[in-house]
């Protein structure tokens, strides 16, 4: 002890600071219990897919209203959402560098954190998990509010656990969509990052008319082989640079870009490739920003059969998600509905029962909007098309397409179906998912524009390449249908409907940027236009954190 000094003073000093942090504490849960009760009362946040005003209140009453966080605690919440663009969301949603900045005042001052620094914790971090396990903005699904997921997944007490053990990483990991496709978005994503920081590499644009074939002069033959490298399509040192010539190697690489990016893969350097190749690397983080945001919008779905149809990208994949099954999924090119004319929406059902040689009953927008004025311009049209006129009030079908018929069909008296057979539109054989939008798969007989880079075609059902082995997925259970009872039961006959034991789940979603199960990111048009809507509706969300 110094000359001079007084015990019983620092004592005093030490005593007074101590009934001060007892008198500060005292008071927290007091005020946050207003701040809960002033969030309980708040109006609800439009477009979000959940309603957060109960939150705090469930939190903190099991608590008494304590605080729940300390300042290591709070560090490792703020960490986590500085990495939220992992996940295709920027931290500045969550306000990161305001609680980075409070807190680092807080460490300076006390150990324990005020009210409102806890109350803020608590409410980002809860709004964190519901991002994350049911998106940001309300689905395109027309899905409710709130996500009934929220109810299996009680992010309340999952978050008072995790705060409790300090297990606040793996509370984030359990958040994500459990589907092995979201974590290669994840990678492609931090790979596409990677690419938007280096130069743009820039081709100049392809000249109408002019096609650059294999050994032809072509003098931005070395900016084509950067940007091939960068992405993928091109071995880095594959062999010797040819920098004024359009070599085999690098229509192979061009190649293998065109399929990623749903053009024709036949190496020509024309007006969409360049274009393609031309795309910021800002764009495609963007594209697959939007996929993990679309990925969170799906449900979770039980182990078993999942049929699965992304509508841009024209393809659908069947797979078996039952512990133990490793079989590749089955993949195929589908025909969607027509861009803004008869566009597909999309849905999430379940597959029932399947249709052999089946009716094709005309929708009644069709009836009216082409096959009654083609009646009234060929009176044998429906004769042609093997249709018929069913009526309504029961009776035998015709095919007399006279004034009467015409005048009772356009009063919807009938019924236009086309009958099985080798020109129904159909095919040989209908998958039903039973929906308010009567939307289906099933074959086709015009096989030809499967061979379409770009295949939205239809009026809004999807036309799949393979139905035979569609069949045989979906079959599966069934051993008494082998694949040679199905190619039977798909030979021109009789109608036959064979229901489905258990239902299986079908997703039609939409996506313009996914990664394969080889690790290969696929761009695909927006035929929809859907991605700049969705841009918006974020936006809006951010503005309104």
């Amino acid at each position: 002890m110094t000359s001079g000094s007084n015990p019983f003073s620092s004592l005093a000093v030490a005593l007074i600071l101590s009934l001060a942090s007892i008198g500060l504490h005292a008071a927290v849960p007091d005020d946050i219990r207003a701040l809960a009760a002033a969030a309980k009362a708040a109006p609800p946040q439009a477009q979000r897919p959940y309603d957060e005003r109960d939150w705090l209140e469930r939190f903190y009453a099991a608590r008494a209203y304590a605080p729940a966080w300390t300042i290591p605690k709070g560090a490792a919440a703020v960490a986590l959402l500085r990495d939220s663009a992992t996940q295709g969301i920027p931290a500045s949603d969550y306000q990161a560098d305001a609680l980075e900045k409070q807190l680092r005042a807080a460490s300076g001052e006390k150990a324990a954190l005020d009210a409102a620094l806890d109350v803020a914790l608590t409410r980002t971090m809860l709004r964190y998990l519901a991002d994350l396990r049911v998106g940001r903005v309300r689905s395109e699904y027309h899905s409710v509010t709130p996500d009934p997921r929220l109810k299996t997944f009680d992010l309340v007490e999952r978050l008072r656990a995790g705060v409790e053990a300090s297990q606040l990483a793996a509370l984030v990991a359990s958040a994500e969509p459990q589907i092995p496709l979201y974590q290669r978005i994840k990678t492609t994503l931090a790979h596409y990052r990677e690419l938007a920081l280096l130069p743009p590499v820039t081709l100049p644009p392809a000249v109408k008319g002019k096609k650059i074939e294999v050994d032809a002069p072509y003098l931005d033959a070395g900016a084509l082989r950067t940007v091939l490298t960068m992405v993928g399509d091109l071995a880095a040192g594959a062999a010797p640079a040819v920098d004024d010539k359009y070599t085999q190697q690098l229509a192979d690489g061009v190649k293998r870009f065109q399929a990623r990016h749903g053009l024709e893969a036949d190496g020509v350097l024309g007006r969409d490739t360049v274009a393609a190749l031309n795309t910021p690397m800002s764009q495609r983080v963007r594209q697959l920003e939007l996929t993990l945001e679309r990925m969170r919008w799906l449900p979770d779905f039980a182990a078993g059969q999942v049929i699965a149809v992304n509508l841009p990208a024209f393809r659908l994949w069947a797979f078996d998600t039952s512990a133990g099954k490793t079989d590749p999924p089955l993949e195929m090119k589908v025909i969607v509905g027509t861009a803004v004319k008869t566009e597909t929406p999309l849905f999430i059902g379940a597959m029932r029962y399947l249709e052999f040689n089946p009716y094709w009953n005309v929708p009644r927008s069709i009836e009216r909007g082409e096959i009654i004025p083609k009646m009234q311009k060929n009176a044998n049209y429906l004769l042609e098309n093997d249709m018929e006129m069913v009526p309504l009030a029961g009776g035998a079908p015709t095919q007399a397409a006279d004034q009467t018929t015409i005048a009772g069909l356009s009063a919807g008296q009938y019924r236009v179906r086309q009958r099985p057979g080798p020109k129904n539109a159909l095919g040989a054989i209908k998958f039903a998912l039973p929906d308010p939008d009567n939307i289906y798969l099933h074959s086709t007989s015009a096989r030809e524009l499967f061979k379409r880079t770009r295949r939205d075609l239809s009026h809004g059902c999807i036309r799949v390449e393979k139905p035979q082995e569609l069949a045989q997925f979906v079959l599966h259970s069934r051993p008494d249908w082998d694949a040679e009872k199905i190619a039977a039961a798909m030979e021109p006959g009789e109608s036959k409907t064979l229901s489905l034991k258990t239902p299986i789940p079908v997703v039609l979603f939409y996506t313009t940027a996914i990664t394969e199960g080889d690790g290969r990111a696929i761009f695909s048009p927006d035929v929809y236009a859907r991605d700049p809507m969705l841009v918006k509706l974020l936006a809006k969300r951010s503005e309104a954190q």
